[in-house]
């Protein structure tokens, strides 16, 4: 006999779309759009046999710490607690993300060097997309090597409202990784 977890969920509006928050009680163990709560539901049964998600209004204040981030309290956010489960790679990675100052970026591989392993660019791009936890584990702060914007599990207009939204100045483009006011911070 399986146990049935129970998950807290909440929905944020915002100006990027419906915001979907799991809470384990403790911890946030997923964030992603409502209009991709298919690859939420994935994920969570990928992690717990069987679940159940119970409507919550404001789980742990997690939503309201969402909020402040999106009214501009960047890191308002910063230090909510996640439970993202996970490879110990991918662990590895979800959490150099954190490692990401609001403002920055870091491309694929200076996460990849970050973490230990230089050559695992792909590996990381791959960690990544696999994120469960969206702006809280800031993938969207990972740009290409020269700075292009390359994928986003929430859609590239998300990455760049997010990164616009943090102060990234997306025209430097190619100069963008590696700009003293744009790098890592590691």
């Amino acid at each position: 006999m399986s146990v049935t977890t129970e998950l807290w969920i909440d929905t944020l509006p915002s100006a990027i779309g419906d915001i979907l928050l799991v809470s384990d009680g403790g911890s946030l163990c997923a964030l992603d759009f409502a209009d991709y709560e298919a690859r939420l539901l994935r994920l969570i049964n990928k992690r717990f046999a069987a679940v159940t998600l119970t409507p919550c209004s404001n789980p742990q204040g997690f939503t309201d710490r969402l909020s402040a981030y999106l009214d501009g309290d960047l890191h308002s956010f910063d230090a909510v607690p996640v439970n993202p489960g996970g490879t110990p790679f991918q662990q590895q990675v979800w959490l150099a993300l954190r490692q990401i100052p609001a403002g920055t970026v870091a491309s694929y591989g200076e996460l990849a060097t970050r973490v230990g392993k230089p050559a695992a660019y792909r590996a990381v791009g791959m960690a990544n997309s696999l994120n469960p936890v969206a702006i809280a584990l800031p993938c969207h702060r990972v740009v290409g090597t020269q700075g292009q914007l390359t994928g986003y599990a929430g859609g590239l207009d998300r990455k760049q409202w997010l990164l616009r939204h943090e102060g990234v100045n997306l025209a430097l483009g190619k100069r963008a990784v590696g700009q003293e006011q744009l790098s890592l911070g590691f």
